[in-house]
């Protein structure tokens, strides 16, 4: 609704638009208890309408800063904004807007997980892992510059095209990452989350000129991993990680159409960090058992990835591949190269990883206080029962860390 109304009524008045919506949904949730009516949709459109004209009639400024949508040809053109493909339109709009040249990187990411996809702020903070108050001022640099260079609503072409997609893409793979590990304190799995990022990216690939090997590469990703939400969790609730996890409920669909798109992902002699992840991601899909995972080539994908990703949390993943392999010189000198505060909000994992090192090379005392450090920093509370339960120490490592 924000999309198409942005469309409608323009960047400028982004904020009213969002209030307008906000407001129509408290109106709708105050109008609808006795009687839902019988085109929701067209309910919240219209009402969502109103209310944006209402503003601007409060603020004095309709006739300078609104169209005239109430009768003939204008009312017509704008109802059909509502249609379904024109929604889809709308939407890549937005994202693309929100990934401009002339937003700062940072407050691009931070505003289209906002608007796009209505994240909260603490949401955004913990999916970029940075401090709330950060999020807020990058919300506000963003909508002074889309203000000040007055951006255009609109999908760019060519060359533009090309250097604002990597933003786009990275602005969905955190939106799926939040939904598949949860910074939530009492949810570890949430897959509105997981199905809006998957929403977006068919987006892409259904734009004739979004549908480039990058794009089939993260669909690809979040399709395997997607797979596997059913399985990481019982009916307890309690987390489960790859070692436990029942493999004939990985949904096999969702498989099936994640190497598909692999299939396209890979007609390209350039592999981004996409192409990389879905193929480790594979790797776990193809074991029959835990047991039967293929450590080296896993360990092949995350040196290639960490080459053109030189990431931290690559580096922790690489750290504990090297325990479960039991290359633990190499383990030791992954380690050695990190701080927990490189991992923020994760930190917990830095801690956990280093318990399982030290509890595999026999000195139970430092896994010991590691363990504590992790169990005192992790905010999830499934993931701390998941900590609790294994004290017996020494289980941390791969099967943990990309449960």
């Amino acid at each position: 609704m924000v999309s198409v109304l942005t469309r409608i009524f323009g960047l400028q008045h982004l904020d009213i638009i969002e209030d307008a919506v906000q407001d129509t949904f408290i109106k709708a949730s105050l109008s609808w208890r006795k009687e839902q009516p019988e085109y929701p949709e067209a309910w919240l459109t219209k009402a969502a309408k109103n209310r944006v004209l209402d503003i601007f009639r409060t603020l004095k400024a309709q006739k300078n800063n609104s169209p005239n949508i109430t009768q003939g040809t204008d009312a017509i053109a704008i109802n059909e904004l509502f249609l379904d493909s024109e929604i889809e339109d709308a939407q890549l709009r937005m994202i693309f807007t929100a990934c401009h040249p002339k937003l700062d990187p940072r407050d691009r990411i931070s505003f289209a997980l906002k608007t796009v996809s209505g994240f909260s702020i603490k949401e955004i903070a913990s999916a970029l892992l940075t401090k709330e108050e950060t999020i807020k001022k990058r919300l506000l640099r963003a909508r002074k510059a889309i203000k000040n260079a007055d951006l255009q609503f609109n999908i760019p072409q060519g060359k533009n095209l090309q250097e604002r997609l990597d933003s786009v893409l990275e602005v969905l793979y955190l939106i799926f990452n939040e939904g598949f590990h949860s910074n939530s304190k009492d949810q570890l799995i949430r897959e509105d989350l997981c199905g809006e990022s998957l929403r977006l990216c068919q987006l892409l690939l259904n734009h004739k000129e979004t549908q480039l090997p990058e794009c089939y590469a993260l669909f690809s990703l979040l399709c395997f991993h997607s797979a596997r939400l059913e399985a990481k969790t019982n009916l307890n609730n309690e987390v489960l990680d790859l070692k436990q996890q029942d493999r004939a409920l990985w949904h096999m669909p969702l498989i099936e159409l994640g190497n598909s798109m692999m299939f396209k992902a890979v007609e390209t002699e350039y592999f981004s960090c996409y192409h990389y992840e879905a193929a480790i991601a594979a790797e776990h899909l193809k074991a029959k058992t835990f047991e039967d995972t293929n450590w080296n080539k896993i360990s092949h994908w995350y040196d290639a990835l960490y080459t053109l990703q030189p990431m931290p949390s690559h580096l922790l993943t690489m750290a504990v591949i090297a325990i479960q392999t039991k290359d633990y010189k190499i383990a030791n000198a992954y380690l050695k190269q990190l701080e927990p505060e490189d991992l923020e909000q994760r930190a917990y994992l830095y801690y956990a990883a280093k318990a399982d090192y030290y509890a595999e090379t026999d000195n139970v005392d430092e896994a010991i206080l590691q363990l504590d450090l992790a169990l005192n920093t992790v905010t999830n509370t499934l993931e701390k029962a998941y900590l609790l339960k294994k004290n017996q120490l020494g289980y941390f490592s791969y099967n943990y860390f990309k449960k």
